[in-house]
């Protein structure tokens, strides 16, 4: 992993808007790597401000909270996203977050729209 691209998902993280999360692949393609998610999940694994970087605002493509989540666990990190009004929806337990719970991606996914900006949209 490059200093560039860490830097270049930490910048994509902190523009995901406060109720709302995106997921590992959609922070790569974001960052300039697409079908890099897990190394995306290896930066912020090491986020050096997590007060700053809302890193718990990632979560895997269905919805399901990291069980490594480096600040707590998941279920600090679904604490942190309840806080923010992320909504929760039961999950199966096999790669659910804290007690089989995930994110309702249909009402609380990221557009993926950088700054207001149309031309980086996620589709």
């Amino acid at each position: 992993m490059t200093e560039g691209f860490s830097q270049a998902v930490y910048r994509v993280v902190m523009a995901i808007p406060q109720g709302y999360v995106a997921t590992y692949g959609m922070v790569a393609q974001l960052a300039g790597r697409p079908r890099t998610a897990r190394m995306v999940g290896g930066v912020l694994h090491r986020n050096p401000q997590p007060g700053v970087i809302p890193c718990h605002r990632v979560v895997f493509r269905d919805g399901s909270l990291a069980p490594g989540f480096a600040f707590g666990g998941p279920g600090e990190q679904q604490a942190l996203l309840e806080q923010e009004c992320v909504r929760f929806i039961a999950g199966d337990d096999s790669n659910a977050g804290a007690a089989g719970m995930r994110v309702d991606l249909q009402q609380c996914l990221w557009d993926g729209r950088m700054n207001g900006s149309e031309e980086q949209h996620i589709e």
